[in-house]
C-alpha cells in the first residue's frame, strides 16, 4: 500500500512527505490532532493569528530554502525585534551598541563601547562567556552586568541549570552584537506565511500520493519484531523516517531522554496593544521568561489583543510537551544508547529536532529534510 512511512507531521515530517510524494505512496502519522507540529496556528476568537506552541519566526541564509517554501506560500515580511526588561525598562536584545546607552550614563557607556570596537571588529556577535574572558577591566564589567542581568536568570529559568553546565551551543545563542542593529536575526531572508504555518504545511500536503492519519501514534500503526517492521499486520520493506523521540520509540528502554517544557498561558486583553514589540522577554523576577503579543507580528484590526506568557517547566513523560532538548553529558550519553539501538532497525532514520535530539531552526529543520529526501529518494 505505501512506499514511505513518515512519523510525525511537523515542518520536518512534511517536507519529507512533499518531497517522496512526488514518486513514492507515502503514509504520514501524526500523533496530534493537527498538522504542523510545534508550528501550529490558528485564529482566534479576537480574530489574530496565534502560535499555539510559542511564537516562530522563519528566517534564514539559504535562497534554495526560501525557494523551496515559497511554492506554498506567500510572505509577510517581518523582522523580528526582542526587548529585555532591565532594571525596569525595556531594552534592545541581543545586548548591543545602542543597549549601552540605555543601561548607562552616557559617560560610561561611551567608554564601554570604545573598549568594546578596541577588542572586536564592528558587525560580530560575541557570546557572552567569551566576552568574560576578555582581557580588558571594563569589558569584565560589561560581561559581568550583561551575564546577571539578562543572561543568568533567564538561563536559570528556561533551563533550570546553571549557564556552565550547559552545551556551548545553547550559550552562544545569546551574544552581545558589537552593532547597533536591533533586529534579533540578520539573515537574508525573514519573514512569516502571509496566511500562517498551518495553511502553507497543509499546502504541502495536498499531493494525491500522501494518506495523512492524525491522533494517531506510531505503536498503534506499527510494530518492531525481531528487526522487521509490521505496518497494520503485514511486514513493511519501505523506509520510516521517525521525527519523534526515540526513547518513546523503544518504550524509553534506556530511560526518558530530558526535555525541557513550556506551560504556555494565553491571555486576551481589552487594550489595543499591550507592548511595543512582538516580543518581550523578562530575565528577573518573573516566573515567565517572555511575552509574546502576535498583533505585531501577524497585523490585525481588532480592538484587544492576545499574548502569551512562557513559564519554563520540567517535562514529564504524557503530560506535557517535550520542546528543548537538555544537552548535558547525561542526556548524549542516553541518547548515544537509542542511536546503537537504532542500528537495529535499518529501515529506520532518525531526522528533526525530537529524533535527533538537537535544537533546529525552522530553515535547519528544512534544509536537513531536503538532504535525507535526497539521500533515500532512490
Amino acid at each position: 500500500m505505501f512506499d514511505v512511512m513518515i512519523v510525525g507531521a511537523g515542518i520536518s515530517g512534511a517536507v519529507l512527505a512533499e518531497r517522496f510524494a512526488q514518486d513514492k505512496k507515502v503514509l504520514l502519522i501524526e500523533r496530534r490532532q493537527h498538522i504542523g507540529g510545534n508550528c501550529y496556528d490558528k485564529i482566534d476568537s479576537n480574530g489574530i493569528l496565534i502560535h499555539k506552541y510559542g511564537p516562530h519566526l522563519f528566517h534564514t541564509d539559504d535562497a534554495e530554502i526560501w525557494q523551496y517554501l515559497s511554492k506554498f506560500t506567500e510572505w509577510q515580511i517581518y523582522q523580528h525585534k526582542v526587548l529585555a526588561m532591565i532594571d525596569g525598562q525595556p531594552v534592545p536584545i541581543p545586548f548591543n551598541l545602542n543597549t549601552l546607552y540605555k543601561v548607562f550614563p552616557q559617560n560610561l557607556a561611551a567608554r564601554l563601547e570604545i573598549s568594546l570596537l578596541n577588542n572586536f571588529e564592528y558587525g560580530k556577535k560575541i557570546p557572552i562567556l567569551e566576552l568574560k574572558n576578555a582581557n580588558d577591566a571594563d569589558l569584565q564589567f560589561l560581561a559581568d552586568f550583561v551575564y546577571e542581568k539578562i543572561f543568568l536568570h533567564y538561563t536559570e529559568k528556561q533551563w533550570n541549570l546553571t549557564p556552565d553546565k550547559i552545551d556551548g551551543a545553547v550559550t552562544a545563542r545569546v551574544p552581545i552584537s558589537i552593532s547597533r542593529d536591533d533586529r534579533y536575526f540578520s539573515d537574508r531572508f525573514q519573514a512569516v506565511p502571509k496566511n500562517g504555518y498551518t495553511a502553507m504545511i497543509q499546502k504541502m500536503l495536498t499531493h494525491k500520493n500522501i494518506k495523512l492519519m492524525l491522533n494517531t501514534n506510531f505503536s498503534e500503526v506499527a510494530t518492531l519484531r525481531d528487526g522487521k517492521i509490521y505496518l497494520f499486520d503485514s511486514e513493511f520493506n519501505g523506509k520510516i523516517f521517525y521525527t519523534g523521540m526515540l526513547d518513546e520509540l523503544f518504550n524509553y528502554k534506556f530511560g526518558a531522554l530530558e526535555y525541557r517544557s513550556v506551560n504556555m498561558k494565553f491571555e486576551m486583553l481589552d487594550v489595543e496593544n499591550f507592548q511595543t514589540a512582538a516580543t518581550v522577554n523578562y530575565p528577573n523576577n518573573y516566573e515567565f521568561t517572555r511575552i509574546t503579543e502576535f498583533k505585531h507580528i501577524h497585523p490585525a484590526k481588532s480592538a484587544r489583543t492576545t499574548i502569551l506568557k512562557e513559564y519554563p517547566q520540567n517535562y514529564y513523560v504524557g503530560k506535557n510537551e517535550p520542546y528543548y532538548p537538555v544537552f548535558t553529558d547525561a542526556a548524549k550519553t542516553a541518547y548515544t544508547k537509542y542511536l546503537d539501538e537504532l542500528k537495529n532497525c535499518p529501515q529506520i532514520k532518525a531526522v528533526g529536532r525530537l529524533a535527533e535530539y538537537r535544537y533546529f531552526d525552522m530553515d535547519d529543520a528544512v534544509k536537513r529534510a531536503l538532504e535525507i529526501h535526497a539521500e533515500f529518494k532512490n
